[in-house]
């Protein structure tokens, strides 16, 4: 337990440091989406170091170039070695739909995919300084009140973002789970997918045996498992069996 309060002590502490810095940035959208970046790096390198949970990232399909992990060279090797087996050309745009437990496979999808935007709870724009700096950067808020006029919206938004070369980045749970947890997914990834006619590429993780909803942290090293992508009309069944693949 002393492990897990240092933790939490030196994130808070870790997010309170930047936050000048992402007030400063927030007239560029560029760097604001540079600082956030930075700041998501910062999130593993904390919990790697305090916590001792570092990661590991299977068949990661997106080029990252000369971008190496500064913090843990055998998952950036992983990531890289698996490149050329991607059925995903780095190209073509696709809904990366991600299984949700923890602040870790959110900092390492934030930090690794390029250009990655979120559909989050619009509530999470009204945070000081970091939803400020997460509207800035181009995130997607969505108002689950409002139904399909929200939905209607909501997808128009995504298709500007996605053909200005962004890439979708959805937790189709709506929540955090926790680990042996089953999938419940909503019907919003579905609408999405078969409107914008893009394919789904599932990501399993086991990241809450690690860094849990609620409860001690546990050092190891946490997998997130990129599935082979599935086509737009692909059931919820389907999505959820290959989320559920690799996941806790």
């Amino acid at each position: 337990m002393f492990r897990t309060v240092l933790f939490k002590i030196a994130l808070g502490a870790w997010f309170t440091l930047w936050a000048p810095l992402l007030i400063v940035a927030l007239p560029s959208r560029w760097l604001s989406r540079k600082f956030i970046v930075w700041d998501a790096w910062g999130v593993l390198w904390v919990a790697r170091i305090v916590a001792g949970i570092k990661y590991k990232i299977h068949n990661f399909p997106f080029e990252i170039g000369d971008r190496r992990l500064e913090i843990g060279k055998k998952e950036s090797k992983t990531a890289t070695s698996k490149l050329h087996q991607s059925p995903i050309s780095n190209l073509e745009s696709r809904i990366i739909a991600s299984k949700h437990m923890s602040i870790l496979e959110v900092a390492v999808l934030v930090s690794h995919v390029p250009n990655a935007f979120f559909i989050i709870k619009r509530e999470l724009m009204w945070i000081p300084v970091y939803g400020w700096s997460f509207a800035r950067m181009g995130l997607q808020p969505v108002d689950r009140a409002r139904g399909a006029t929200n939905m209607r919206k909501l997808t128009a938004d995504v298709a500007a973002k996605i053909a200005n070369g962004m890439n979708l980045i959805i937790f189709p749970e709506g929540t955090r789970g926790t680990p042996g947890q089953p999938i419940q997914l909503k019907r919003g990834l579905l609408f999405l997918a078969e409107q914008l006619n893009l394919p789904i590429q599932p990501v399993g993780n086991d990241c809450g045996k690690f860094w849990p909803k609620h409860g001690a942290m546990h050092p190891g090293t946490a997998n997130i498992y990129f599935e082979p992508p599935l086509p737009p009309n692909a059931s919820l069944d389907e999505i959820a069996a290959a989320i559920s693949r690799h996941s806790a």
